[in-house]
């Protein structure tokens, strides 16, 4: 039987893991690292005040979610992109989506009813400042990634709840590299206000299709950035940035 001392160890060895790979993670979506880019074991141990080991785990963990690649005798780098990725990428995750916001409609309380709205009026508001000098767009991206995780949280796979997840996470990282949000000729506030609609109506074919569009209009501006995909070596420009 391990003493208390061994326990404490563990434990502060996993809370170290933890927080590296979260914050790591965090890194990697919000395109402080590049698609491509060596991710240096010393010098992520430093960065981040943490050991040799959970650095590593961390880069396991993320090489696992497709996030980093592993190369022998090459080490660790941040995972390319490409169109075909991201093409493939949006229609799993539209299968995967509305699978979810169905069941979510199918089995969702009165109580789950008010979390969406209620994060749907939220993300509503912090829209009326996108696009403008000084906007808190980070608090954007936590309430829309919030609004997709409670449209679908009444779904009763857990399976299919923790693919959509890791599906997200991709995607996000896929928006964040596209650059700052811009004015153009997309109401995002409106896409998601009709998709809250059709939840909260209980239309789970409305609902779907809505989302579906909603997904796809995100991925066809990506696809015309100038992000740098792997067939584009070209350090990425600004671009008008996507909602979904």
């Amino acid at each position: 039987m391990k003493s208390s001392d061994e326990m404490d160890g563990v434990g502060v060895h996993k809370s170290m893991t933890s927080r590296t790979y979260d914050r790591l993670r965090y890194a990697i979506i919000t395109a402080r690292y590049r698609p491509g880019e060596k991710l240096r074991i010393d010098a992520l141990k430093q960065e981040f005040d943490a050991s040799l080991g959970a650095v590593r785990e961390a880069l396991a963990r993320l090489t696992s979610e497709g996030l980093v690649t592993a190369e022998p005798q090459r080490g660790f780098s941040v995972s390319l992109i490409s169109r075909q990725d991201l093409t493939d990428l949006t229609e799993a995750r539209i299968v995967i989506e509305t699978t979810c916001v169905g069941s979510s409609i199918a089995n969702g309380d009165l109580a789950w009813e008010g979390r969406v709205l209620s994060v749907s009026h939220q993300l509503s508001r912090l829209s009326l400042s996108v696009g403008k000098v000084g906007a808190d767009t980070e608090t954007w991206h936590r309430y829309h990634e919030r609004y997709h995780d409670e449209i679908t949280a009444a779904c009763s796979n857990s399976w299919w709840l923790r693919l959509r997840k890791q599906l997200f996470v991709q995607s996000e990282r896929y928006r964040r590299l596209s650059g700052p949000f811009a004015e153009y000729d997309r109401d995002i506030d409106a896409e998601h206000r009709a998709i809250t609609e059709a939840v909260l109506a209980r239309d789970a074919t409305r609902a779907a299709a809505l989302l579906t569009d909603h997904l796809r209009a995100t991925t066809d501006i990506l696809l015309a950035s100038k992000m740098p995909f792997s067939s584009d070596p070209s350090v990425a420009q600004p671009a008008r940035i996507a909602g979904g």
